[in-house]
């Protein structure tokens, strides 16, 4: 029952204190993110754990870039960490496997009582020379796309209410 609750009490953080997440609690995370499922068990996502300051930032300037936001502007709402989600095209698969990856680590996250939010773009940044020199630079070879930046930190401030479900979500087919 705990895990339901979890799934069902999860919400997005916008807003993060810049204290830094404990190396214990982002393993966890990291660990429920590679346990998701994925089509006929082809692990074909890989997880960057980015926790260097500097890094995180110019991953935020390539999201702002591509999004449009004016100078200074953080996508990442000020969360001291990013866990970029890519996935290897090579799989028929891997878009719904690294879908379901950021959807563990967010729900991890929350079990551990931190915020998350997916933050889209990561295909766009990773498409750019700046994003591919990276993935050159960590040594990651292969056909890899990027799916999401799940960001984590500490909710700086209340989270928001769980919002009500929209009508006719749900058809039962007897």
């Amino acid at each position: 029952m705990e895990a339901i609750e979890n799934m069902l009490t999860r919400v997005s953080t916008k807003k993060y204190k810049s204290d830094p997440v404990p190396k214990e609690l982002l393993d966890q995370i990291l660990q429920a993110g590679t346990y998701a499922p994925t089509g006929r068990n082809g692990q074909s996502p890989i997880i960057l754990a980015v926790t260097n300051r500097q890094i995180r930032d110019e991953l935020s300037k390539l999201n702002a870039k591509i999004l449009g936001c004016m100078e200074g502007v953080d996508p990442f709402y000020n969360a001291p960490v990013v866990l970029v989600v890519l996935a290897n095209k090579e799989r028929n698969t891997y878009v719904y496997d690294g879908s379901l990856v950021m959807g563990n680590l967010q729900l991890a996250a929350h079990a551990l009582g931190l915020g998350a939010c997916w933050i889209h773009r990561a295909k766009e940044m990773f498409e750019m020379p700046e994003g591919k020199a990276l993935l050159q630079k960590l040594g990651i070879v292969g056909e890899y796309e990027g799916i999401g930046n799940c960001v984590i930190g500490y909710t700086d401030g209340e989270l928001p209410a769980v919002k009500p479900r929209k009508e006719n979500w749900i058809y039962y087919v007897d």
